[in-house]
């Protein structure tokens, strides 16, 4: 009967100094040993070379071992020399063939075979696991630091920006806000419970340059009503999640950034970005992205 793997009896939440709350031990790359596939796309590059030299060292090592142990098998080879094994080991798993040392014995061969099977399965999968890891579509996409609530055609607005750091074209590039947040129903129950905020506008044709992002905060929003010591009580927090295709490699990317209650600033708006230059034409001063002034 397979074993059924089990869940942990226990899993931490903290409160991060800046307010966020943190799944302690989530997103770390040494947590993904019995999946190792993802733990190969996940680890960082230098934990992914130095596992793929630790295993390249430990398969030589083996198949040298193996050779040693049938005895004086590897022509013109030192006689129970470990390195002169090791190496003709390196040489046979990379078929480079030298042809100074080879097999002489029918078990060297035996070992021979074996190995060069695993050395063009390591090699595919290693080609493979490299490939994967470069073509990872990554985003490259820039949130302002803070949100601010400010009236806009008389109605209190949420607003924040993104921008594309890339410059190139996020194809229909879509944008959905969701509001989390503690609450205990009448029964007494708590519960995280999750509301999706309304945009202005949630889609963009052609994403390249900037894109601030507006939720009225009328008489259909969760928000409404609410006030900053509300939002701190109920540990609140704006998740935003950002989709496209990219246009230059044609692949879908994704970008995501949370808000918590803290980083969302009452009566104050962005400072304007976007000038115009004495022949008409029209630039966008990244450099104030973050700014923001008091109504």
């Amino acid at each position: 009967m397979k074993k059924k793997r089990r869940l942990p009896s226990i899993v931490e939440i903290v409160k991060q100094q800046d307010g966020r709350l943190n799944i302690v031990g989530m997103g770390k790359w040494y947590s993904y040993w019995r999946d190792p596939y993802h733990l190969l796309l996940t680890i960082p590059w230098y934990g992914f070379l130095a596992l793929t030299v630790l295993g390249y060292l430990i398969a030589n090592t083996l198949f040298a071992l193996a050779y040693l142990a049938g005895g004086d098998g590897i022509e013109n080879a030192r006689p129970g020399n470990f390195f002169d094994a090791f190496f003709f080991s390196v040489q046979t798993m990379a078929s480079i063939g030298y042809g100074a040392m080879h097999p002489r014995t029918t078990y060297a061969n035996a070992v021979v075979t074996v190995e060069a099977l695993v050395g063009l399965m390591g090699l595919a999968m290693g080609t493979g696991l490299m490939f994967a890891r470069f073509s990872q579509p990554t985003a490259r996409v820039i949130f302002s630091r803070v949100a601010v609530i400010t009236p806009y055609d008389g109605v209190p607005t949420l607003m924040f920006r993104a921008a594309n750091q890339r410059r190139n074209q996020i194809l229909e590039a879509q944008m959905r806000v969701r509001l989390m947040r503690d609450e205990v129903s009448v029964e007494g129950q708590f519960m995280r419970r999750v509301y999706d905020l309304n945009l202005v506008r949630s889609q963009n044709p052609m994403f390249s340059l900037s894109w601030t992002a507006m939720h009225p905060i009328d008489k259909q929003s969760p928000l409404y009503g609410t006030t900053p010591e509300a939002l701190d009580e109920a540990e609140t927090s704006l998740v935003v999640t950002l989709s496209g295709l990219d246009e230059t490699v044609s692949q879908s990317i994704y970008s995501r950034y949370t808000y918590v209650s803290r980083d969302i600033l009452w009566n104050m708006r962005f400072v304007d970005i976007v000038s115009k230059t004495d022949q008409g034409n029209r630039f966008v001063d990244y450099s104030r992205f973050h700014d923001v002034m008091p109504l």
